[in-house]
This record gives structure tokens, sequence and C-alpha cells, in this order.
């Protein structure tokens, strides 16, 4: 007979599995594909209802194979997240779209960050979780940022719903303004505002392809590009963060260099060589989709809605603030990119 230990870890392993394959199943319907939603999203949706509707007594059913799926499921599926990206990608988007992406990553980011510690006043791991999840790749970054910092998971389910409730609207606004010749932008250049700018790679493809094919494609390029900027933010954020002194007699654990976000680089470097063919990397990235989805799910059951109520409005209010900059600053510098450079 199996210790009850390892009975608890099937358990919650199992139970993750299966709401990450019915994620993945609702994520394939055509009226929820054409949405945006991933499953990843999907994902911490289903977890919520059923961590804030089930029973007490169910509190801690498999609680040991949902805190692993939490972390070691997390970083792994972050290690392989490599796959999607090649450093070639930086020479397909030519020197404008690197401008763009560098330039509202780094700010966005610095601004985040900022305004949520001196102006909104809200828990500076929280701002930093919304920074990253609007600068580079919405919930995949916010995951990344948690692991690495461990900000706390209620903190990222938080910082999740800021960047896909103003991901979403993205995606129908920006070919709603390009529709109406509110933004006076060719096809391509339309690709690299809406790559430099909107949160999620699914949401950049949904927003292209409602104005054309091309404009999708240029703006999965530069999308990608914000996405291979991850892990040098983290590592930068890292070195800073070791060099200061804990706070009012704080014992945390200083934070170090993530093992993970290394890999991360390591697997991205294999891909650009090219010495893994696209026909075994396909369901690499497919594999990988669903790890994060059973971490996000997990994620989804260790949150109580309470923690929302804590928090306030005030991580909504920033991340309206980041959504205004990625719009109107992303506009700015698109412009001024595809115009001179």
């Amino acid at each position: 007979m199996l210790p009850s230990k390892i009975i608890d870890y099937l358990r919650g392993l199992m139970l993750v599995f299966v709401f990450a394959t019915f994620s993945y199943y609702l994520s394939e319907l055509p009226q929820i594909k054409h949405l945006g939603f991933s499953p990843i999203v999907i994902g911490v949706l289903i977890g919520m209802l059923y961590g804030n509707v089930v029973p007490d007594s169910f509190a801690h059913f498999g609680k040991s194979g949902i805190v692993f799926s939490m972390k070691f499921l997390l970083r792994t599926a972050i290690i392989f997240y490599g796959f999607r990206i090649t450093f070639q990608n930086i020479a397909l988007v030519g020197l404008s779209g690197l401008i763009v992406s560098a330039f509202m990553v780094a700010s966005t980011f610095i601004i985040g960050n900022i305004l949520g510690k001196k102006v909104f006043k809200i828990d500076p791991e929280l701002a930093l979780l919304i920074a990253s999840g609007s600068a580079v790749c919405g919930a995949a970054a916010v995951l990344a940022t948690e692991s690495t910092f461990k900000a706390g998971h209620h903190k990222a389910v938080i910082a999740v719903g800021t960047v896909v409730l103003f991901g979403t609207i993205s995606m129908f606004l920006y070919p709603a303004l390009y529709q109406l010749g509110a933004l006076d932008l060719d096809l391509n250049s339309y690709g690299v505002y809406i790559g430099g700018s909107i949160h999620e790679v699914a949401q950049v493809v949904v927003a292209g392809n409602s104005v054309s094919e091309s404009s999708a494609a240029s703006g999965v390029i530069v999308k990608m590009t914000r996405v291979m900027m991850l892990a040098p933010l983290l590592l930068i954020s890292g070195l800073v963060l070791l060099k200061k002194k804990p706070v009012d007699g704080e014992n945390k654990k200083p934070v170090l260099i993530p093992y993970f976000v290394l890999g991360f680089i390591l697997v991205a470097i294999i891909n650009s060589i090219g010495i893994i063919p696209s026909t075994i990397v396909q369901p690499i990235n497919t594999i990988d989709t669903f790890l994060l989805t059973m971490a996000m799910c997990a994620l989804g059951i260790q949150t109580h809605i309470s923690r929302f109520k804590e928090a306030g409005t005030k991580p909504i209010l920033l991340a309206l603030v980041l959504f205004a900059w990625l719009l109107f600053g992303g506009y700015i510098i698109t412009k001024i990119a595809t115009t001179y450079c």
C-alpha cells in the first residue's frame, strides 16, 4: 500500500490534471477561441471556482500535489517556454520593432513599480507582478516573476486578473481604433504596435487577424521579442534586490538568480541553433502550455476571493494606468520608430 503522502500527491496531481484538460477543451471551443482566452487563463478561473466553492472539509484534499504543481511544474514549464522563441526573431522584426519592444518593456516595468509603491502605495511585490505582466507577456510573466521573487500565489492571481482584464479589452479596442481610422499606421506598423503593447500572445493574434494576417504575423514576432526580454528582466531585478538590505528586521531570503530562468535562456539558445526539428518543438510547446495550465489551476485552487477584497481597487487602478501607457505610449513610440528607423 502506498504511503499517505504519496497518495495525497497523486490526488492533487490528478485534480489539477483533470482541471487542466477541461481548460484545454474549453479553450478550443470556437466561441472561446475567438475571444482569445488561453487555457492558462481558463485554468486559473476553474481553479478559483473550485477553491472557493468546495466545503472546508475538502480544503486539504490533494494539497501536496497542488503545491507541487504550483512550484515544480510551473518552473519546469517556464524552462521549456524558451522553445517558443529564437534569437533570429530580432532580425525579423528589424530595428523599429526591437526599439518598440525594448522601450515598452523597460518603461512599463519601471513605471509600474514606481507608481505602485509611491502613488498607489500597494504591496511592492504585487506592484512588481502587475508591472511584469503588463510589460512582458501577461500571465506567463506574472507566474515567472512570482516564482522568482516568491511574492505569494494570491498576489499572482490578482496580478493575472488585471492583465487578463485589460489585455482582453486591448484585443477588441485596437482593431476598432484602426478600423475607425484613429491610428495613422500601415498594416506592418500596426502589427509592430500591437506586438509591442498588448499583454498576451493570443490577444495579439486576435487583434492582428481582425485587421489582416500580415499584421498578425508581424505582431506575433514583435511580441516574442518582448517574451525574450523576460529572462534579462528577472535577472537584473534579482541582482538589484540582492543588494538591498531587509527592511524592518525582515528575515526574508535574498532573491537569487533562479535556475529556471537560466534554463529558459539555455533552451532559447538551443532552439535558436536549430538542432531540434520543428516537428518535435511543436508538441513540446503543447505540453508546455498544458503544464502552465496545470500550474494555473493549482494557483487558482489556493486563492480565495477574500484576498481580492483585501487588495481593494488599487491594483486595478495601477493596471489601468499601465494599460493607458501601453495604448498611448506604445502608439507614440511606434510612430517614431517606424518613421525614423
